[in-house]
């Protein structure tokens, strides 16, 4: 995985093997962040990375100076590399959580612009990921969230559903 933009465009980061995740492709990351790039200033929003993994889109942000970039994930080694990689790269607009989904939105009292979550593609209660994020109200006005999701699901009906991308084998379905 590499940084594709920002402070260290260009850096590969090499995640532990071992490490219970499935990281974005940077192709699929490339065409996320061209979006992006193209609806936001990405200097002066605040971002959520639920189920981080490797962090590979929390460092994205953070490369491309976010303000804030809060990366969650339930599992310590994946919070733990998150963490040490962050240090290593100076990002200090980067946090990192150890939680679970649930917990930490049942938590939080902030807002962001963008929330990304990239869940495990075999997780039961991935279907019910908008209507949560929507009902906790966590995004700020003209806010955006992005669910990665496998090809199966179909968000077309949920409230706030804007549109789907599809990237090879990487789904991104966007809610406002």
């Amino acid at each position: 995985m590499r940084i594709i933009s920002g402070k260290n465009k260009g850096k590969k980061i090499v995640a532990p093997n071992n490490l219970p995740v499935r990281p974005t492709t940077d192709f699929a990351k490339e065409a996320l962040f061209n979006i992006l790039t193209n609806q936001f200033d990405l200097s002066e929003i605040d971002v959520l990375d639920l189920f981080a993994g490797t962090g590979n889109i929390s460092y994205e942000f953070a490369s491309r100076s976010a303000k804030t970039v809060v990366a969650v994930d339930a599992d310590l080694a994946c919070t733990n590399f998150i963490r040490q990689t962050a240090v290593n790269l100076k990002y200090f607009n980067l946090a990192v959580i150890r939680s679970d989904y649930k917990s930490f939105i049942g938590q939080t009292k902030q807002n962001w612009d963008i929330i990304f979550a990239d869940p495990p593609y075999e997780m039961d209660d991935v279907i019910s990921l908008p209507t949560i994020i929507m009902e906790n109200n966590l995004l700020k006005p003209g806010g955006v969230f992005i669910l990665e999701h496998k090809k199966s699901h179909d968000f077309c009906d949920y409230k706030g559903f804007q549109e789907q991308r599809v990237y090879g084998n990487v789904n991104f379905s966007f809610f406002r």
